[in-house]
């Protein structure tokens, strides 16, 4: 579906850090979660990607897709 690597938005004791899938190094690290969504956001439309949102437990809490995706689930959030 993704051409791009997955973002995934994930917690650090120093803030929120942007990630690309499989990486251990963060592209970008951002003092609040909804800025960090912001840059993810940027780089996923670029790459035609997902964001991947994960919540201060780790646990993933949301995902949007800016792929080309031929099936897309029907999103009641907006």
């Amino acid at each position: 579906m993704s051409k791009g690597k997955n973002q995934h938005v994930v917690p650090r004791k120093d803030g929120w850090a942007v990630k690309s899938e499989g990486s251990s190094k963060a592209s970008s690290i951002k003092p609040t979660q909804a800025k960090a969504i912001k840059e993810a956001i940027i780089i996923a439309k670029h790459q035609k990607s997902e964001v991947v949102i994960h919540s201060r437990d780790g646990k993933i809490r949301d995902k949007d897709s800016y792929g080309n995706d031929p099936h897309p689930p029907k999103d009641k959030k907006y």
